[in-house]
């Protein structure tokens, strides 16, 4: 009888699907559009989740947990990061009206876990992101310029402005929209977002938010102040974030290098890792392997290695900014369609059912609709 229920109820989710497929779709074409990918990402170190009810959000970093490393250092004997390629992120259109460049999440690099999707937006007024579902996945939204209004089905709502940080876990479902602030000037509102996997034993977990201010970054000052390292979740030359964010461990560093300025940044051991030039120009590794490169270009490092070393020459014009950043590798395949992220594909099926049926985790999405998406409508 068991054997009978399951297939029963994966007919009836299947079935759900189909029949509602095009309001479905219509819905999820309001999020992120991502090609249906399977893969298997490399083998996952010896770490232990931490339990979701466990962590509170105010919470200084624990050194136990599994997004603590040892102090790392580099010196003469640290063995560099081989450039795996680097290539553009070509601008596109994404949500309603935004534009983005896409640098994770691409033709141009897939199967790097724990990283699903990092789009470098630009959300003029009368665009946005309304309202939309995620499951599975971990989102982290770090502003450059404007304001990002946030708004979900659970009544969050917040405003993040130039320099903060959102980290949202999606968990076994929510509903949310993001939509830009009205700026005096008229200026687009421009970030950063970073889509992270969660393991997979964390997927059901609740969805939670951790905000990050601006005055909260602590800073390392490199190269007698030629370099400033915002260290947003991480560490760098003895500077430690003060907060864990994120369930999947991670790190985020923006970097600014003044011309003459160079930085050898230590890296956690087996994980991936990748920078993408925010603005100006940059050299990357030393030596025959100096490579250039250029603004809103990603560089993708081999998993092998301890440091990366960025330049800029003395002759530059102007500063280079970029965003370097790390993860553990998760041992599990992923299967993604639109802002659901999933280890099979019974398991987006069920997502489907469940967003349209409003349950197991999408219940308070009956009848919701967020206030700030509603300018959408006009």
């Amino acid at each position: 009888m068991k054997q009978i229920s399951i297939i029963v109820s994966f007919l009836i989710a299947i079935a759900s699907f189909l029949i509602f497929q095009p309001q479905i779709l219509g819905a999820l074409n309001l999020a992120s559009t991502h090609i249906l990918a399977t893969y298997t990402s490399y083998t996952d170190p010896a770490t232990t989740s931490p339990e979701p009810d466990k962590v509170s959000p105010t919470e200084k970093k624990d050194k136990s947990s599994i997004e603590s490393q040892e102090n790392l250092i580099s010196d003469d004997m640290s063995v560099p990061r081989a450039i795996r390629k680097v290539f553009l992120a070509v601008e596109q259109a994404e949500g309603a009206g935004a534009r983005v460049r896409r640098s994770v999440g691409t033709p141009q690099l897939r199967n790097f876990s724990p990283f699903l999707m990092l789009d470098h937006f630009s959300i003029k007024p009368g665009a946005g992101f309304p309202d939309h579902p995620h499951r599975g996945q971990e989102t982290i939204t770090y502003l450059l310029q404007g304001a990002v209004d946030h708004e979900d089905f659970a009544g969050n709502r917040g405003t993040i402005g130039p320099g903060d940080l959102q980290f949202m876990t999606a968990g076994r479902g929510i509903m949310h929209a993001e939509m830009p602030a009205q700026n005096p000037d008229g200026s687009a509102n421009v970030g950063l977002q970073l889509w992270v996997d969660l393991p997979k034993e964390l997927k059901s977990c609740e969805p939670r938010y951790r905000d990050l201010r601006a005055a909260e970054i602590p800073q390392a000052t490199v190269d007698d102040g030629k370099v400033t390292v915002k260290v947003i979740s991480g560490q760098s030359h003895g500077i430690d974030s003060v907060k864990d964010l994120a369930y999947t461990p991670v790190w985020l560093l923006d970097v600014a290098v003044k011309p003459g300025g160079s930085i050898t940044q230590a890296l956690p051991k087996g994980w991936n890792a990748f920078a993408y030039v925010l603005e100006g120009s940059a050299f990357f590794g030393e030596g025959d392997a100096r490579t250039k490169v250029d603004e809103f270009h990603n560089v993708v490092f081999e998993q092998d290695g301890e440091v990366v070393h960025v330049e800029v020459d003395a002759s530059a014009t102007k500063d280079a900014r970029l965003v370097l950043i790390a993860g553990t590798p998760l041992d599990q395949p992923v299967i993604q369609y639109g802002p659901f992220v999933l280890n099979s594909k019974e398991e987006v099926y069920k997502a489907f059912s469940d967003y349209q049926t409003f349950s197991n985790g999408f219940e308070r999405g009956r009848n919701w609709e967020s206030e700030i998406g509603k300018s959408m409508k006009h």
